[in-house]
């Protein structure tokens, strides 16, 4: 008894908190004492800004507080949950001794520059009530919402009123009416119009990728957001928060549909007193608490080289000087002065990679990227470029987008099988506790002013790839589900990695036909760059010796000119550059656009690429502006526009098909005799060594694709004429007789579909080219080789004879066999 006896007697009293008490006297003294270099006290002018009806939170610098006070800001750093609200009344009273202000109105204080940053995987019970700063990427926010901090309850029985109930997170009346007579504990009504509601925003934070150990799932963690810290952080953004941890009531598990308290039904044997039993068998949920960060305040994270969080518009070359150490500005100067800079840049962020220089420059103009551009009509006009690279198993494909991913400050790598259209954009989900639905970030809005790395861009489902169109153009994302409807900023680079349809490239076909993307995607790419991988001799040893040098002496084989931070931080410089193209270059872009454009209508050589849309204009004005961002010009000079242009053509001509060799045939006849075989198989792999094809003639024969045959003769065999077709006349001829055949079919004219009839009709069609005998008996082999090879190579025509398919034991004579086209033969564009 003696132990409740004191707390009887002072009933009424309030306990008195004599440090936090001491620490209010002493952060007011800060407030109206701290002088800035030049004499000027340092706070009062933003005490004055608190007049301002939308203004209630002073930010103070802890480092001021350092310099002012140590034990001070020993204190506040160790008990600052404890000593907060009396920093909130030193606040109110400096503020009304500078101002007039309403005597309702509440204050508060956000504290920054604290030293020490942790990781979230370093908070633990340890810290809590402490202050303290982490880092981390936002990945969900939720609307802001009023939240009560002190209620005014009056009570059902004697209706008294019961002032400044403290709120702990969660909805707390007072536990007994404070009327000594009345014995009310349960039965209160809130006076919303006398109680405080404060802004209150919840966000929830995960770990950042660099942050992340091998092998471990990000960890995440609830942030709550009061008063002016509200609406400052976006999904996507990566912040650093100043607060505390706090511990509160895990009210979601309460509340878990299907789980209910019961009480015990057993009342003999003195049971009746147990009441609610924390046992999981009775379906009984004890009241959990789970781990909660209070922030006082949310900054970018530091915008210094690497960590560039500032909006791009906040930041200025200036900005960015001022941020640098003198050494640090020299080295950038001097890599701006560097008359080989496009080389090593390329040489120092890919080291480990071998060769694919155009893959390198390309990958290197989309980090730089073009200007992005407002019209007056509020249109924006992206300047991320977006690159595609297309190739054969084993071309290090993979490997760009992992270096370009642990490079960039903002990238995130995802990969196509394993991504859906909402975790590429945004989801629409629904929250545990106040079950609302809120939106959580995609990968392309977590890389907003970034990079997103796709991989195995092929292998995603049609509709997951329809879901980036409007982000790759546009550079939004847009959602209408469950009632949400808003629209997200995504200004991402998308750098995306496929495989051929086949596993391997096809030569002989277009690139649509090799990759399987739907137009529209294609031709939101600016570069397509196509690595094939071919046998040769002296790149095989080049990259053979590179890897092995790689493996066995893993530091002293990479060679850098510059390091990783010094491209960092020249990238981030030379972006705040925005070149403006000069009168010369605007002629120069539209002559080269007016070139592409015809070569393509023409059916040239792109023909076998995609089409040159008004798109590849704008590609070429982006890769000029970056190529003159990266020189850190003002001006878009012809020679940027040359190799922008350069590039562009280079993605479109490595897909030019190798001529035919029409010889081909006969020298396998010849392999067959020597070999003592007659059959009509192409395939043959036992090849005696005086053949002059040697086995690259068989490489691809079995397919039956006109591909990859290279026919060269070797040093010692004798020279033959080698008849020889570019890949699109083959194609031309092909087209024709097939187009004639299938006409022939169609009017049932069997006389029209013999062999004989065919060369015939074909001689006929281009007799005006013929000037002489010669070149009569010329064409005439030409088309007969053209069939036999579109009969025994690309099985486009079937031979038949008139008593049955060609080959049978009673076989007419040649003449008379009858070509027909293959059913399953689709004519190309």
């Amino acid at each position: 008894m003696d132990v409740t006896a004191p707390a009887a007697g002072n009933a009424g009293e309030t306990v008195k908190d004599e440090l936090a008490e001491k620490c209010q006297k002493l952060f007011q003294a800060f407030l109206e004492e701290f002088q800035t270099g030049d004499g000027e006290v340092k706070y009062v002018r933003e005490a004055e800004e608190l007049i301002r009806p939308e203004r209630n939170t002073l930010l103070v610098s802890f480092t001021d507080l350092e310099g002012f006070n140590q034990e001070l800001a020993t204190t506040i750093q160790e008990e600052y949950y404890r000593v907060y609200p009396f920093l909130c009344r030193a606040v109110s009273g400096f503020a009304r001794d500078h101002g007039n202000v309403p005597l309702n109105k509440e204050f508060y204080v956000a504290i920054q520059d604290l030293p020490t940053r942790h990781k979230i995987r370093e908070l633990s019970t340890l810290r809590i009530g402490t202050l303290v700063r982490i880092s981390g990427q936002v990945v969900r926010t939720h609307p802001v919402h009023p939240e009560l901090v002190s209620g005014c309850f009056m009570c059902m029985d004697c209706q008294g009123l019961i002032k400044d109930v403290p709120q702990q997170f969660k909805y707390s009346p007072p536990t007994i009416c404070r009327n000594p007579v009345c014995n009310n504990r349960s039965r209160f009504h809130l006076d919303t119009y006398k109680s405080k509601f404060i802004d209150f925003q919840k966000v929830r934070v995960q770990e950042t990728q660099a942050e992340l150990p091998r092998g471990s799932i990000p960890r995440s963690l609830e942030i709550i957001l009061r008063a002016e810290a509200v609406e400052t952080a976006q999904a996507g953004d990566r912040c650093d928060f100043t607060g505390t941890l706090i511990v509160v009531p895990d009210v979601s598990q309460l509340s878990t549909t299907g789980v209910r308290a019961e009480t015990s039904s057993r009342a003999a044997g003195g049971f009746e007193s147990e009441g609610l039993r924390g046992l999981k068998a009775l379906g009984v949920r004890e009241l959990s608490y789970r781990l909660a960060f209070l922030a006082c305040n949310v900054n970018p994270t530091n915008p210094r080289f690497g960590g560039k969080e500032l909006r791009d518009e906040e930041q200025t070359a200036e900005s960015i000087k001022s941020q640098m150490s003198v050494k640090e500005w020299e080295k950038v100067f001097e890599m701006s002065q560097d008359k080989n800079l496009y080389h090593n840049l390329c040489t120092s962020l890919f080291p480990t990679i071998h060769g694919n220089d155009e893959v390198k420059r390309g990958i290197l103009l989309m980090l730089f990227g073009g200007v992005p551009k407002t019209t007056m009509e509020r249109t924006s006009l992206r300047g991320d470029i977006n690159v595609c690279i297309v190739g054969d198993p084993s071309t290090a494909k993979s490997q760009f987008l992992k270096h370009v991913e642990e490079f960039s400050p903002r990238a995130v790598y995802t990969s196509g099988k394993a991504s859906s259209a909402a975790g590429l954009t945004a989801a629409v989900v629904r929250d545990e506790e106040s079950h609302e639905f809120v939106i959580e970030a995609g990968a392309l809005m977590l890389a907003d002013n970034g990079v997103c790395c796709i991989d195995e861009f092929d292998k995603m489902e049609t509709r997951d790839q329809v879901a980036i169109h409007e982000a790759m153009e546009q550079q939004t994302i847009s959602i209408t589900k469950a009632g949400v409807r808003a629209t997200l900023n995504a200004r991402t680079s998308i750098l995306a990695a496929a495989n051929p349809v086949n596993g391997r490239y096809d030569r002989s076909k277009s690139l649509k036909q090799n990759v399987n993307l739907s137009a529209p995607i294609m031709s939101r790419f600016d570069l397509f760059f196509i690595l094939v991988d071919d046998c040769n001799e002296v790149t095989d040893y080049a990259i053979a010796r590179r890897i092995v040098d790689l493996h066995s002496r893993m530091e002293e084989s990479v060679d850098r000119l510059y390091t990783l931070d010094e491209i960092r931080r020249y990238l981030l410089f030379a972006r705040q550059f925005k070149p403006k193209i000069s009168s010369e270059s605007e002629e120069f872009i539209v002559e080269q656009y007016k070139r592409l454009r015809q070569r393509d209508g023409s059916g040239g050589v792109s023909k076998s690429a995609w089409r040159i849309t008004v798109r590849q204009l704008e590609s070429m004005i982006r890769l000029s502006e970056g190529m003159a961002r990266m020189h850190c010009c003002d001006e878009v000079q012809p020679k940027h526009v040359k190799e922008a242009f350069r590039l562009l053509n280079k993605s479109i001509i490595r897909v030019e098909t190798p001529d035919i060799n029409l010889e081909q045939d006969d020298e396998l006849e010849e392999e067959e005799e020597e070999n003592g075989t007659h059959t009509h198989t192409i395939m043959l792999n036992v090849v005696s060594p005086d053949v002059p094809n040697g086995v690259n003639g068989h490489v691809n024969g079995i397919n039956g694709h006109a591909n990859g045959i290279n026919g060269h003769a070797e040093p010692g065999s004798e020279p033959k004429p080698s008849l020889r077709l570019s890949f699109n006349e083959y194609r031309r001829i092909s087209n024709l007789l097939v187009l004639h055949l299938r006409r022939a079919e169609d009017a049932e004219e069997e006389v029209e579909l013999k062999k004989s009839a065919v060369v015939n009709w074909y001689l006929k069609e281009i007799e005006s080219e013929i000037d002489s005998e010669e070149e009569l008996i010329n064409k005439k082999g030409l088309i007969e080789k053209v069939i036999h090879r579109l009969v025994h190579y690309d099985h486009i025509l079937i031979e038949l004879s008139q008593t049955g398919l060609k080959g049978s034991e009673t076989e007419s004579p040649e003449e008379e066999v009858v070509l027909v086209v293959n059913p399953n033969f689709t004519l190309e564009d």
